[in-house]
């Protein structure tokens, strides 16, 4: 369903401090999702493909990062605009140093009704079993594991750098056995590479702790190579597995849930599919992603980002840093997901778009 555009800029009913931001579409901000390193010890072909990312790669200085300190601030001003989830990404979120510290800080951070923050993580898995423990000690409170195969040579290939997926499988369970919950994993399908793996993959975790969510294979970035044809749109997927392990749909269970709920009827757990490309959700969006050096985006496929992190280190204080946060998401009107298809190849290649490396998944 597409957005409906208000013409004009409003703040929804406040529950704290400060009002809860509504953007052009009437949208509110809920989820902030912040990048912690460009880095990841992964080269995924549909993420960061060898040959850019490749051995030359100059990723950022330690000194351009936002320290733990500065995030901590950026999310403490994000939870009085209504901000009730943070979810750190990458990168690889795992190889930024002392990551447990900077969840330990989030984690005392609180709500202005006195509720604790949602802190989640999207991680590779490849440290996942060292530092499970040391994460949930710290405060995270559930993570998502990206694994895309099964197959131990098609996931080497697909990550590009030998890593195998029992180390992967092993963090899997090393989070559960930590107490992270829930856990959740999730599939990139590309056609002709591993959607092979869909029900393979269904049947691995079905009846596990586990969630598994296929997502659509997506145009983020301008380095992936993507094309239309390699996408196979979730409704191929729900009828695949339906066909083996038959499947019911399940109503979402937040506001603005970018996964589509299917359950085993045999009561064996559920599945989720995230379709961007075949059936946007631009509408329901309630995500802002701060990137690794402190720039404020307003949508996973955004061209530019707002620098939050020069006010940050010339002197703003919570106030400007609210007004700033509340100025950038009331001018939000982005739905790019609903405008991919009129678009044509050629003005989609034109249209520059953010690395998801850089900005976070």
């Amino acid at each position: 369903m597409s957005s409906r555009r208000t013409g004009s800029t409003k703040r929804l009913p406040s529950t704290g401090s400060l009002p809860l931001l509504a953007d052009r579409f009437n949208r509110p901000l809920r989820d902030l999702r912040i990048s912690v390193t460009d880095r990841c010890n992964f080269r995924c072909v549909y993420c960061m493909p060898k040959e850019i990312f490749g051995r030359d790669y100059a990723f950022l200085d330690r000194d351009e990062l936002l320290t733990f300190e500065e995030i901590t601030r950026l999310a403490a001003v994000a939870a009085t605009h209504g901000v009730h989830k943070i979810r750190l990404t990458g990168g690889e979120p795992l190889l930024r140093r002392g990551i447990e510290d900077l969840i330990a800080q989030l984690a005392a951070l609180r709500t202005p009704e006195g509720d604790p923050l949602d802190i989640a993580l999207t991680t590779n898995g490849s440290a996942l079993a060292v530092k499970a423990e040391a994460l949930k000690a710290a405060g995270l409170r559930r993570v998502t594991v990206s694994i895309d195969s099964l197959d131990d040579a098609l996931f080497q290939r697909m990550n590009d750098v030998r890593f195998p997926v029992a180390r992967v499988l092993d963090g899997i369970d090393a989070a559960h056995a930590a107490g992270l919950a829930p856990i959740r994993l999730n599939m990139v399908v590309k056609r002709g590479v591993n959607d092979t793996e869909i029900v393979e993959m269904a049947r691995r975790f079905k009846g596990t702790p586990y969630t598994l969510r296929f997502i659509e294979y997506m145009d983020v970035g301008n380095s992936n190579g993507w094309s239309l044809d390699e996408v196979i749109p979730s409704a191929e997927v729900i009828a695949r597995i339906d066909k083996i392990f038959p499947l019911e749909p399940v109503g979402a269970a937040v506001a603005g849930e970018t996964a589509k709920r299917w359950r085993y009827r045999d009561g064996e757990g559920e599945i989720g599919v995230i379709s961007s490309v075949t059936n946007a959700f631009c509408g329901t969006c309630n995500r802002a992603r701060i990137s690794t050096e402190g720039q404020l985006f307003t949508c996973l496929f955004a061209s530019e980002g707002s620098d939050l992190r020069s006010l940050l280190r010339g002197g703003a204080s919570d106030d400007e840093l609210a007004a700033a946060m509340a100025s950038i998401w009331g001018q939000r009107a982005d739905r790019y997901s609903e405008i991919r298809a009129g678009l044509t190849p050629e003005l989609r290649a034109q249209r520059k778009r953010i690395e998801m490396s850089y900005i976070g998944g």
